[in-house]
């Protein structure tokens, strides 16, 4: 019989010195894939998600923005619905382009966002007072 070093066979203490070899191992394989790049951390799973629903949010948000001027024109609703289903499928086209590892606050200057496509410069604001007169500050005796 061999020599178990005074250790009952089955007692506490194999089953701990078990418990750890197992887990030392488990966590061996989760440093393994870590490093393969099979296993990512929950936390750059919320950073990840958290950038592309900004994304998204972000060029939601542009739409009407973007639609506004050239709506405004607009009198027929079916042209409406057409402009508006445009605008759409390009910020979704974009978004499918979306690669989070770029920053979305860079300025490179050839954004799509910063162009108007077909939208005219506006005129030059004429600076005149809007609304009526203000009253005088004080009455006179």
């Amino acid at each position: 019989m061999p020599s178990t070093g005074g250790v009952r066979l089955g007692s506490s203490y194999d089953e701990a010195r078990t418990r750890k070899l197992n887990a030392e191992a488990q966590i061996a394989e989760i440093e393994l894939q870590k490093v393969r790049g099979e296993l990512v951390t929950a936390e750059d799973v919320v950073t990840a998600w958290t950038d592309v629903i900004g994304a998204v949010k972000s060029k939601m948000l542009s739409i009407p923005t973007k639609g506004a001027p050239i709506l405004a024109t607009e009198e027929v609703a079916g042209v409406c619905q057409t402009i508006l289903e445009d605008l759409i499928n390009e910020a979704l086209e974009e978004l499918a382009n979306y690669d989070p590892s770029t920053d979305p606050t860079s300025t490179s200057g050839n954004s799509p966002e910063e162009s108007d496509g077909d939208v005219p410069p506006s005129a030059k604001t004429k600076r005149k007072p809007v609304g009526r007169p203000r009253k005088t500050a004080g009455l006179t005796k």
